[in-house]
């Protein structure tokens, strides 16, 4: 964020291609980590890591910014914690989609446990014993991998397209597409497709999708303006669905509209690129972390919010019985067909469509015993906090991307009378900053 320049004045000068020796400091949120100049300047570091001493070069900031960003293009000295990056396509000024390519893969945990327990201090107050959490990240299963492996485990991945056609990724904070032959951290039910092996002209994008829970393949094509659709011809039978310019719609080409996913024993479908965690383990290791913190009981009453496709309302649908009941509500119109689709064996769970803190008031429910939230990453907010911690419910389960917007509504929590009873964090974003947290709630006792 940059202060306006007065009007007055001539324009602030630009900092893009200067460069500071600095040590560097911690990790931050977002993948980099901080670092002053001589003079007291703060530096967002990309590619470094804490302790070492580097040439950073800013790439994005003037004389005016509060903050600049920058790359690490020397390192003078070195972490013990630093490997050199697997990925041609890693590194300062290329693909943006890895954090971490440079940093072992302990390391990696161990800093987004660093940044996990900032958050919870700073934005909630809470120490990691406060909210019963040990400080580890745990990696998925299948993912702990010999040096110089990385683990294959995103089975949806988004190529940028260039103007001659070529596929790639963003890199950082742009526009650009670094052009690739292929992506490390894919699926192979993304790479065997051979996408960054043809040329695709017209598209802005192509989205591959290869479900774990079948052999379905999907690509989600978007044209550029008054582009028209290639024949795609892949190196593995696949359905193609494209994006509408017009209203920005997924609509089927041919094959399936859906992809068949896997959850807890159940098979779910997700239509016209609709979303699924993108890690092969975390449905069912999400879903694990919750039923065993909910612990649910038969005849109870839950509510899955944020519910997508159905996962959680299916898992406890499951444990809840013929005298259970659970509300999901979701917000978007396929995803609620595909979860009434999905758990129309189970007579006692309704599916409603709409905003949560729109539909929640409205269904007039006063009490709950069991609740999961699983919100996008901006969060829950202060209202619908206060909202759910008037129901009443004996534990809550809340599914968080985002350190910092679940440390946020934990604070919220906490001041309607709820305390953390437990908190795990998993690893499902190898190389990333991303991290998925699971807190445990219940109600603060007289006692507490």
């Amino acid at each position: 964020m940059q202060n306006e320049p007065e009007s007055s004045s001539s324009p602030s000068s630009s900092l893009v291609g200067e460069e500071y020796e600095v040590e560097v400091g911690p990790v931050a949120h977002g993948g980099h980590c901080i670092a002053r100049t001589e003079q007291g300047r703060v530096l967002f570091v990309r590619h470094a890591l804490p302790g070492e001493k580097i040439v950073a070069r800013v790439t994005e900031g003037d004389e005016d910014s509060r903050y600049l960003r920058a790359d690490a293009v020397t390192i003078l000295s070195a972490s013990k914690d630093r490997v050199e990056a697997p990925c041609p396509f890693a590194g300062p000024g290329k693909c943006g989609g890895c954090d971490w390519q440079h940093a072992k893969p302990g390391a990696q945990r161990r800093l987004k446990g660093e940044v996990i327990a900032e958050q919870l201090q700073r934005l909630a107050g809470l120490t990691p014993e406060e909210a019963g959490w040990d400080g580890t990240v745990m990696p998925a299963e299948g993912d702990k991998l010999p040096a110089g492996q990385v683990p294959q485990w995103r089975t949806r991945v988004q190529y940028a397209i260039d103007e001659d056609g070529r596929a790639g990724l963003r890199k950082h904070r742009s526009h650009d597409v670094q052009v690739i032959d292929h992506c490390m951290i894919a699926a192979p039910g993304v790479s065997e497709l051979g996408i960054e092996k043809r040329e695709w002209p017209q598209m802005e994008s192509v989205e591959a999708i290869a479900a774990t829970g079948s052999h379905d393949r999907q690509v989600v094509l978007t044209p550029r303006a008054g582009g028209r659709l290639p024949l795609v011809e892949l190196d593995k039978p696949v359905s193609v669905l494209r994006v509408e310019e017009k209203d920005g719609g997924v609509h089927r080409v041919h094959g399936r509209a859906f992809v068949r996913e896997r959850s807890d024993e159940r098979t779910y479908r997700v239509g016209m690129g609709g979303f699924w965690q993108v890690h092969p383990q975390a449905a069912d290791t999400l879903v694990k972390a919750v039923m065993q913190g909910l612990m649910p009981r038969k005849g109870e009453m839950a509510l899955d919010l944020y519910c997508g496709v159905g996962i959680f309302a299916g898992a406890l649908a499951e444990r809840l019985g013929e005298t259970g009941a659970v509300l999901g509500i979701e917000s978007g119109k396929r995803a609620v067909e595909d979860a009434r689709h999905n758990l129309a064996d189970f007579p006692r769970v309704q599916i409603e469509q709409g905003k949560v803190e729109q539909v929640l008031p409205r269904t007039k429910i006063t009490e709950a015993d069991l609740i999961v939230l699983d919100p996008p990453r901006a969060g829950a907010g202060k209202q619908t906090v206060k909202y759910l911690t008037g129901l009443g419910a004996r534990r809550i389960a809340y599914v968080a991307c985002d350190p910092a917007a679940l440390a946020r509504d934990l604070g919220y929590f906490r001041e309607g009378g709820y305390k953390v009873r437990t908190l795990r964090a998993f690893d499902l974003f190898p190389m990333t900053h991303h991290v998925e947290c699971v807190a445990i709630l219940e109600p603060v006792r007289d006692e507490d």
